[in-house]
């Protein structure tokens, strides 16, 4: 699929009603992993928690034609932009479109004045660890200077995911 197939904005409060169900079927991918057998893969974004992200301007949703097939929630701290969540609904995956939305991020944040974008996510899934080192994040090793990033991590292990998997990452903007 080229560029020109898709879109992608900046989220708008009505946005936030679809953006749970496209959260939950990208889990999907996940369902079959032995590591996540303690995960309550019910646990998502709720819409009201979607929609005070979109009110800090920095959240973004990609679509096909009228269809909203992926989104973006990020939520400034300081000087850094953290990425809460992006997803692709499975069928449109492997396109650009979640390349998309993260470089769109990162000229936003770039735009906006913040110094890095950040996120946590597993560090050996094609997907995931992988999928952002192409984007430019590297590997958070001194979580010791990154309180917030180690914090997010530990309230992960604590809601099931296996903390020998997970990672915290960073962009730096220039």
């Amino acid at each position: 699929m080229s560029r020109a197939n898709w879109s992608l904005r900046l989220a708008r409060q009505t946005d936030a009603d679809a953006m749970p169900d496209i959260e939950i079927a990208a889990s999907a991918k996940f369902a079959d992993d032995p590591d996540l057998a303690n995960f309550d893969f019910s646990d998502h974004w709720q819409a009201d928690e979607l929609r005070g992200l979109i009110r800090k301007g920095h959240c973004l949703v990609s679509f096909v034609g009228d269809q909203m097939v992926g989104f973006l929630a990020a939520q400034p701290f300081r000087r850094e932009l953290h990425i809460w969540e992006m997803d692709v609904l499975p069928a449109h995956q492997g396109k650009g479109i979640g390349a998309g939305l993260v470089r769109a991020c990162q000229i936003d944040a770039r735009n906006s004045g913040f110094k890095a974008l950040t996120l946590t996510t597993f560090r050996d899934l094609a997907w995931n660890g992988p999928f952002y080192r192409k984007l430019g994040f590297e590997e958070v090793t001194a979580l010791d200077a990154h309180p917030r990033l180690a914090g997010e991590l530990a309230n992960e292990a604590d809601d099931g995911l296996p903390a020998a998997r997970r990672c915290a990452m960073i962009h730096f903007l220039d």
